[in-house]
């Protein structure tokens, strides 16, 4: 019998503080799959038709351990046991789902989906409490006194990205074939990720991809569709491109299209609504660095379009593929297979500082869900366990394995399976003018070159260096003064002398494009 002493905060949308009941969405991408499969395994006894429910009974039945580990999908929630006088916090694996909290000395605990929730608290022990982002794939346990304050008692890391996930025993894919030898991990590689679409598909909505042409998202665009058919899903799947006139994500995205029979849209935008776009961007981000402000922007403009000409709720996106397999174009100067296994572990750790923020927080402002089938727990621990020497870019293509694995699917043309790298925010505009070329241009004649030299002074933390990085900056401290430490350090590839953060900028990304 469900203890009904035991009440679930979730977060699930956005400018909202808590959905309070007994039981409300949670897990928003997979739980009722996973639902479903436990209920089957531990015969749960569901009182409602919502996926949050799940979240009680598993706390129930086992703790708060056993609730973080079993869920496979994403979530931030808040659990408060009144009987046992303990309060939760939990995070998914990767963050795509934020949760924020401020914990003052006397013991004030204030928990939100976005930092801005909590920056304005009047709070009588602090004029400036900390707010700080809760980490990723952690639970916390707090001890509930009878003022109603809280004492933390410990913080828990409940799952490593290499680990198997414990809810891997409930999962509809049986044990797959060891060994490393290539055609054994591509098959391996084809059934999890598959999988991981098939388990995203549970929805009361309808479902769209965003599409820029690029590997990850036409991957995830392709499978969806072959999926959705399978299942008999009576409504055409919808694609999103967005970039400027004949930009290479629309024109690839186009063929991608064409290819798997998608419901296609294109949006297209000019510069100046584009850099008209800045300032709300970066106060949703509720972040100043300079790579996903830039990238954020056309994810943000593709959002927007979504909400207001389609009916399109449920989005699914390629998002965690380049820092789970080695998509970044300085991976081909990583000094070891080792070294840029490593450098793939330590990007996923900080996901939800940069790409995950980004993907999050542009579709969730306005009401879309977020759905990333690259960060599966079971496909990345996966990917994760093979030898560092399989992973690595090979013949000059980054990605190699994934290629290759998907290379006799036909679910792609081959020039988008074999397609470089083309970072999001250079491949919305032309080749011979990037979209961070376009923004500087204009950044330029709003910054003083006095400005820039004194930045330093003004922004001792995280200093600005050049005339684009100080106008975001800018903005950023005008909505959240003072917090500059939500971001602990910009984005830049690694191995290189690389002065900005743009593909565009890297000697291998020039002579891919020139031969």
């Amino acid at each position: 019998m469900l203890d009904l002493n035991a009440v679930v905060f979730c977060f699930w949308s956005y400018f909202e503080w808590l959905c309070i009941c007994n039981f409300i969405s949670a897990n928003r991408s997979a739980s009722l799959k996973i639902g479903c499969n436990l209920q089957k395994q531990f015969g749960f006894e569901y009182q409602t038709l919502v996926d949050g429910e799940v979240i009680l009974h598993l706390y129930n039945r086992g703790g708060i351990e056993q609730t973080a580990s079993m869920l496979d999908g994403v979530f931030a929630f808040i659990l408060l046991d009144t009987a046992n006088r303990k309060v939760f916090l939990a995070r998914d694996t990767y963050g795509v789902r934020p949760l924020f909290k401020v914990l003052t000395d006397d013991g004030f605990l204030g928990v939100c989906s976005e930092a801005k929730g909590l920056i304005n608290l009047k709070l009588s022990t602090s004029l400036f409490p900390k707010v700080e982002p809760f980490l990723p794939g952690h639970y916390e346990v707090l001890d509930l006194k009878p003022s109603g304050k809280v004492a933390s008692v410990e913080i828990v890391k409940f799952h490593s990205y290499k680990d198997e996930p414990l809810h891997a025993a409930c999962d509809t894919v049986e044990n797959l074939p060891s060994g490393f030898d290539l055609e054994t991990v591509k098959s391996n590689i084809r059934v999890l990720f598959e999988n991981a679409v098939r388990k995203r598909l549970m929805a009361h909505r309808r479902i769209g991809c965003l599409l820029s042409g690029g590997l990850d998202s036409s991957l995830v665009a392709a499978v969806l569709l072959k999926l959705m058919k399978e299942m008999n899903i009576k409504y055409p799947l919808q694609t999103f491109a967005i970039g400027m006139e004949n930009s290479p994500d629309l024109l690839a995205a186009r063929k991608v299209a064409a290819h798997i029979g998608s419901e296609h849209h294109e949006v297209i935008f000019n510069s100046e609504e584009g850099i008209q776009a800045v300032e709300e961007v970066i106060f949703s981000l509720e972040t100043y660095d300079i790579t996903t402000v830039r990238a954020s922007i056309g994810m943000y403009l593709v959002s927007k379009y979504i909400r207001k000409k389609t009916d399109s709720v449920v989005i699914f996106s390629g998002e965690g593929s380049d820092e789970l397999t080695q998509g970044y174009i300085y991976f081909h100067k990583a000094p070891s297979p080792e070294e840029a296994a490593e450098e793939s572990e330590r990007l996923l750790k900080e996901l939800y500082l940069f790409d995950v923020l980004r993907a999050d927080r542009t579709t969730a402002a306005h009401g879309l869900e977020l759905r990333v089938p690259f960060l599966d727990h079971r496909f990345t621990s996966y990917y994760l366990s093979l030898p560092a020497e399989l992973r690595i870019p090979k013949n000059g293509i980054e990605k190699y394995l994934l290629r290759q694995s998907f290379e006799d699917s036909n679910l792609l043309p081959k020039e988008i399976l074999w397609r470089p790298k083309e970072a999001f925010s250079d491949g919305i505009a032309s080749v011979k003018k990037s979209w961070f070329s376009i923004l500087q241009d204009y950044i330029d004649q709003q910054v003083d070159d006095l400005l820039l030299e004194k930045a330093a002074e003004k922004y001792p933390f995280n200093p600005p260096r050049t005339k684009e990085s100080y106008y975001y900056r800018q903005i950023f401290e005008k909505h959240y003064p003072g917090r500059s430490n939500w971001l602990p350090h910009y984005w830049m590839p690694r191995w290189v002398k690389a002065t900005d953060p743009s593909a565009r900028t890297l000697k291998h990304y020039k002579s891919a494009t020139q031969e």
